[in-house]
């Protein structure tokens, strides 16, 4: 029996560290919280100081009897969670267990932490433990229970007043508000036309552009010019003006310097990977977990390649400095490594400069050298983080930009061309930042042609460039993060718990990667702007998590910190339940009369969205759709050049309680029904029947599967991709896609009784549309 035990999180960390500490020590996991609040109403007393009332968790009594069987044998406890609040909590839950059930005598218990897995790192620890941090736990509880309360006096009272089944969320209600004001700074939005004029130059041999900045002496705003007819006049007095050439009247070079972005923080990391890889939160945390808990890198040698995934700090060890400059120095030369190593400095204010950025634990492990050993996802990230760690301590680019001011036939008129040219790339050779919703030539390089000022350039023509303003893009995942983060709303290890949150509730849609609000989630943003003002404010909640912080580095109290947010929370709830009736949240009047009886006409919220309907329900059933873009619609929309097949009426798009579907216009005398979007056919024969193929389809819940194009008569169906590849082992005639956490994609056999699997290299991406 070993005489030292260690506690983690999970079992992939646990082997490794195993393998690093030998014999004397038994590393088990707890699987992550190993209690948690009762799942009913009373968990928190506010009237007794917010006492808390725990329970071990089913699924992890098993895990709480292993540790507890593991313990009698041992000397000693080493709790050694991951170094973050939830991570303290964890030990501290695990010790407050132990102690209940007295097995702590004559034992010797410490808390230890490491952030990277490592051999250095792990036995450092274990050389130099500590105890656990009071005050992180405290900011936990406190986080906890503000979250248990809101959740549910909040939440019930959504189902009262707009239906069952919703749910407000302390952190989740700000997101949610950003988002449905996105979309209604969308709707509201007016489009403006305006026109800019640009130069066609060629000077030797090589052809460039200049735009028009100044016209009869007057400089040019974005709306100087705003019809087509003012623009065509400006260009044929310019065509005339010109003669066929512009001069130089003004040249300027500049040379300009670009720093490196910081290295990675758990919000940067979320915001690159959407940006660069297509990853949502969910999926970037976990490869970076898998990154983090360490796999065997060959020779049987186990290892983390990357530091804690969870932190707010952009401060490197100087451990890692030294051995990032010695790669810099020896891959890209000597003089690519600035004098002194650069320094970051930290936005967050209760980022822990203990902590470090996300790097990799040895930058001489470069991704090629790991790629042999890493699923596609985990190579990916693992680029992504070794690059942009490499490039923050590499010298600054150096760019020379020039910028022409041409004369159209005076001075009245100015043609301005800009261009710049990279004359040494520094830390660019490894590693440049993305950006959100770049326009179109954002970050093209212009290069222009050597010119001098007097000198005359050849015209080849002006054109006229018509242009309309556009409203503000709708969020991404990747700068929902970055709102969430300048607004301080969330931590590093919320950001995708808040988004997963959404789509579960079903008050956002994620199309083409951008965010859009569903009925029910501008009722419900409507509600709580309208009666809980406060605590959907952006300053609040920011302001509430910096008191948490504050708890946690021990500035403050959590339990006054509790009774100063409840006593308010709770009057409001109370007067909310008697004052606000459904009708006035979920109906909205507009200046129409119902066509059947005459009575008002209102916007109401119905199982399947938003509708119109007569205010006399149920003794006038009148209604009719609301367009998506939430106008009046007067008549459903007409499918063009079809007939309904079984009684030749038109077809027309409707809207169901899965959404929108193709029906028969006579309803309900003819049922006729099928679906908007068509099955796509992947071009595999189904190996059941061997006469139809497989189509991708979308079950009713919006989930992608595969069955075969004969159903009913065939049920043969499948949830992951199929591909046109017989099984080497068994002869099946298809192989299918299978993703999971610990192993990544693999194409494996369909067939329970075959174990074939093999790791597939490609993106599983790119194998007919998205895989889930």
């Amino acid at each position: 029996m070993s005489k030292n035990l260690i506690i983690v999180e999970s079992p992939a960390k646990s082997k490794t560290i195993e393998k690093y500490l030998g014999k004397d020590f038994q590393v088990l996991a707890s699987y992550g919280h190993l209690r948690d609040l009762i799942p009913k109403e009373g968990a928190v007393d506010p009237d007794n100081d917010f006492a808390m009332k725990y329970q071990v968790q089913d699924r992890n009594q098993r895990h709480v009897q292993a540790i507890t069987k593991a313990l009698k044998g041992a000397d000693t406890l080493y709790l050694a969670t991951d170094p973050d609040r939830e991570g303290e909590a964890i030990s501290w839950h695990l010790l407050e267990m132990l102690k209940a059930k007295k097995l702590l005598k004559n034992k010797s218990v410490h808390r230890v932490v490491f952030h990277e897995i490592t051999k250095k790192a792990v036995t450092h620890a274990i050389e130099n433990p500590g105890e656990i941090a009071i005050n992180l736990v405290d900011a936990q509880q406190a986080r906890r229970a503000l979250d248990y309360l809101v959740g549910f006096n909040l939440s019930p009272l959504l189902w009262k007043k707009i239906r069952r089944g919703l749910s407000a969320g302390r952190v989740q209600s700000p997101a949610l508000r950003m988002i449905v004001e996105r979309e209604l700074e969308i709707e509201a939005f007016k489009t403006r036309e305006y026109w800019s004029i640009t130069a066609k130059l060629s000077q030797e041999k090589q052809e460039f552009k200049a735009k028009l900045t100044h016209y009869n002496g007057e400089k040019l705003s974005q709306f100087s010019i705003e019809k087509d007819e003012t623009a065509q006049a400006a260009q044929q007095t310019l065509l005339a003006a010109a003669d066929g050439s512009l001069l130089v009247s003004k040249l300027e070079k500049k040379q300009r310097k670009r720093n490196p972005a910081p290295p990675f923080i758990t919000s940067t990391l979320q915001q690159e990977a959407a940006r660069k890889l297509g990853f949502t939160t969910k999926r970037t945390m976990m490869v970076a977990q898998q990154l983090y808990e360490g796999m065997d890198i060959g020779g049987g040698e186990a290892a983390g390649l990357i530091t804690y995934m969870r932190t707010d700090s952009v401060n490197l060890a100087a451990e890692a400095l030294e051995n990032i400059r010695a790669l810099i120095s020896e891959k890209y030369g000597t003089d690519q490594a600035p004098k002194e190593p650069r320094s970051f400095k930290t936005k967050s204010k209760n980022a822990q400069e203990a902590h470090e950025a996300i790097r990799p634990t040895l930058a001489q492990q470069t991704p090629a050298s790991l790629k042999s050993f890493l699923s596609s996802d985990q190579f990916k990230l693992y680029d992504l983080i070794w690059k942009r760690t490499i490039a923050c301590q590499m010298i600054h680019a150096t760019i020379n930009t020039v910028s022409v001011d041409l004369q159209c036939g005076s001075e009245l008129h100015i043609f301005r061309s800009t261009g710049s040219v990279i004359a040494k790339p520094g830390f660019m050779a490894v590693y440049l930042e993305g950006k959100d919703d770049n326009k179109e030539g954002d970050d093209k390089e212009t290069f222009l042609p050597p010119m001098k000022e007097g000198q005359s350039i050849p015209l080849e023509d002006i054109v006229t460039n018509q242009h309309f303003t556009e409203p503000p893009p709708r969020y991404s995942e990747a700068s929902l993060v970055k709102s969430l983060e300048e607004h301080g709303i969330g931590r590093p290890s919320t950001y995708a718990s808040i988004i997963s949150t959404l789509q579960n509730r079903e008050y956002v849609t994620l199309e083409t990667k951008r965010f859009y609000p569903t009925d029910v989630g501008r009722i419900v943003t409507k509600f709580l702007t309208e009666h809980f003002t406060k605590y959907v404010d952006y300053n609040f909640t920011a302001n509430l998590e910096d008191d948490l912080d504050a708890v946690s580095r021990g500035e403050k109290s959590w339990v006054p910190l509790m009774h100063d947010f409840w006593k308010p929370f709770t009057a409001l709830i109370h007067d909310k339940e008697e004052s606000v009736q459904r009708k006035d949240v979920t109906q909205e009047a507009i200046e129409e009369k119902c066509p059947e009886c005459g009575k008002q006409l209102s916007i109401r919220l119905g199982r399947n969205g938003r509708f119109i309907g007569c205010t006399d329900y149920p003794t006038c059933s009148y209604t009719r759709n609301l367009n998506d873009d939430g106008t009046q619609a007067n008549e459903p929309e007409v499918v063009p050049d079809r007939k309904c097949p079984s009684c030749e009426s038109d077809l027309v798009i409707k809207t169901g309680k899965y959404g929108k579907f193709i029906g028969c216009s006579a309803y309900p005398k003819c049922k006729h029904i099928e679906p908007l979007e068509k099955p796509l056919d992947t071009g595999v024969e189904c190996p059941k029947c061997k006469k139809g193929s497989i189509l991708k389809r979308k079950s009713r819940y919006g989930k992608i599967f595969y069955s075969c194009s004969d159903y009913p008569k065939c049920d043969y169906a499948l949830w992951n991709v199929p591909f046109k590849e017989p099984c080497p082992t068994c002869d099946w005639p298809i192989l299918t896609l299978k993703t999971t956490k610990r192993r990544g994609p693999e194409k494996v056999c369909p067939q329970k009784d075959c174990k074939y699997a093999t790791p597939y290299e490609g993106d599983p991406e790119d194998v007919n549309g998205p895989t889930s």
